[in-house]
């Protein structure tokens, strides 16, 4: 059992719902992660797809990360049982002789292969990925056929930020997403707190929407918070217990702040259940 090959492509990519806005020449990182396994004739191939809102991965995926996978011995990525890809071993190889800390653009490219890697290992064990997830994290595998996921989206946009957004969200509501996370952090908090209440009045309850502070955790934080705190009521953090991400179910409002690499979710209310992830994965 062997990745075969490693194919990444970069590809350009807006954070606007409206293609025609200048977007600074962003791109994003998609990867085919190629098996010698077959099921139904043909090769089991796992897709990753990196960000949207950085640039692509590229140099990092196929000079670093890609060639560690291709020249390891099966030995050291198999399962006990030698029938499937552990992608938790992958992460391990992928990540061998790395510095710890100075995570930034290194998350994303590992990010992206190990999304590949689950994806492919999910389809060799004939199961849904999340149903896969739940088993090899060790929790009760759920029963239902689908998964609760969320609309991101919301970026800042040049000029008429609330109707924008507020279009953007309706957009989401047609196409069936009852949750949607947008982006703050980088205005004033009152032309943030209009955002969050715009989003927020489209959906069924504030306890749809979330928001993410991107790499504002230390110098904004309190007048964030301060701003969160008037919609929702009450605040409290999430974090893995080995100090990982955590990578949760969108189950109250919640803000997740992004510093050097390392995400913190927070969230309003009650607890919600987490699942421990690798590096590389985000909430």
């Amino acid at each position: 059992m062997r990745i075969v090959d490693i194919c990444e492509r970069t590809v350009p990519i807006s954070r606007y719902r409206d293609l025609s806005l200048p977007s600074g020449g962003l791109t994003t990182s998609m990867v085919a992660v190629i098996t010698d396994v077959i099921r139904d004739g043909r090769p089991v191939i796992g897709y990753g797809f990196a960000s949207i809102g950085r640039f692509g991965q590229g140099g990092l995926i196929r000079e670093r990360f890609a060639p560690r996978l291709l020249t390891a011995n099966e030995a050291s990525f198999t399962d006990a049982d030698g029938t499937n890809f552990d992608p938790f071993r992958c992460w391990e190889l992928m990540m061998a002789g790395e510095k710890p800390g100075g995570r930034g653009e290194r998350c994303i490219a590992v990010g992206t292969l190990d999304m590949a890697i689950w994806d492919a290992a999910a389809k060799i064990a004939g199961m849904p990925l999340h149903h896969f997830l739940a088993r090899q994290a060790g929790t009760t595998t759920a029963s239902s056929q689908s998964v609760r996921v969320y609309a991101g989206g919301g970026y800042y946009y040049p000029s008429d930020d609330v109707v924008r957004l507020m279009d953007e969200i309706r957009e989401f509501r047609e196409l069936g997403y009852t949750h949607v996370k947008i982006k703050i952090g980088s205005a004033a908090v009152a032309e943030d707190l209009k955002l969050i209440e715009a989003a927020a009045s489209l959906l069924p309850g504030t306890d749809h929407l979330s928001v993410t502070a991107a790499t504002t955790f230390y110098s904004l934080i309190r007048s964030i918070v301060t701003a969160f705190l008037a919609i929702c009521g009450s605040l409290s953090i999430l974090s893995g217990a080995d100090g990982r991400a955590v990578l949760f179910g969108l189950m109250g409002p919640s803000l997740l702040f992004t510093s050097r690499g390392r995400s913190w979710p927070w969230r309003c209310g009650s607890q919600p259940s987490v699942l421990p992830a690798l590096w590389g994965l985000r909430p």
